[in-house]
């Protein structure tokens, strides 16, 4: 029996034409599976390709914060972050429940990060930090969801009392980080910085 060129591709032709269709994802369950399904290092190659294309790639790294400071890689996670707040409001999608969502894989980042580039209590102390500043003072254009699932109140219609609770959480977070520094420097194993 005699196999041609053209019986191979017309085997292969059905194939062929479903798998773009059958593998094509909306655009929602795509932010979905970067925003917190797929690793950190898997997100930084689809950043870096811009992989796919119509989604928003654009960061400001970790705003006016350092993006690695003392050296800890804390940018591939403010990538993450902004991708998330970026696409979440362009997809009507970003709740205060999506906000905390993404609040929190922000934090999961961050440790991930002082945790396999071998970063020690600093490292997540200051990411704690980080972590409670996006909570207190990031984000204030999301919307709190009406049990019916549409967008109704925005969050900077919090009250005075919960912005007030989550500011003191960042004032702790700080003070705990100062601490964790002093106590590396007198160890060594951070530099003294005059």
């Amino acid at each position: 029996m005699k196999i041609t060129a053209t019986a191979i591709a017309l085997a292969l032709l059905p194939a062929t034409l479903a798998s773009p269709v059958e593998k094509r994802q909306s655009a929602t369950a795509i932010v979905d599976s970067y925003m917190f399904s797929i690793s950190l290092p898997s997100f930084s190659t689809h950043r870096h390709n811009r992989n796919p294309s119509y989604l928003i790639w654009t960061t400001d790294g970790c705003t006016s914060s350092p993006d690695n400071p003392f050296g800890f890689p804390f940018i591939p996670a403010c990538h993450r972050h902004d991708f998330g707040y970026h696409n979440f409001r362009a997809q009507s999608r970003f709740t205060s429940n999506n906000k905390l969502r993404i609040d929190n894989k922000f934090r999961d980042d961050l440790y991930y990060q002082c945790n396999t580039n071998g970063h020690g209590a600093v490292c997540r102390a200051l990411a704690d930090v980080y972590y409670a500043a996006v909570r207190a003072f990031g984000g204030s254009d999301a919307n709190r969801a009406a049990a019916d699932g549409r967008l109704k109140v925005p969050v900077d219609d919090q009250t005075q009392e919960e912005h007030d609770a989550l500011v003191a959480i960042y004032e702790e977070k700080v003070a705990a980080y100062e601490a964790a520094v002093k106590e590396a420097e007198a160890k060594g194993e951070l530099p003294l910085f005059a």
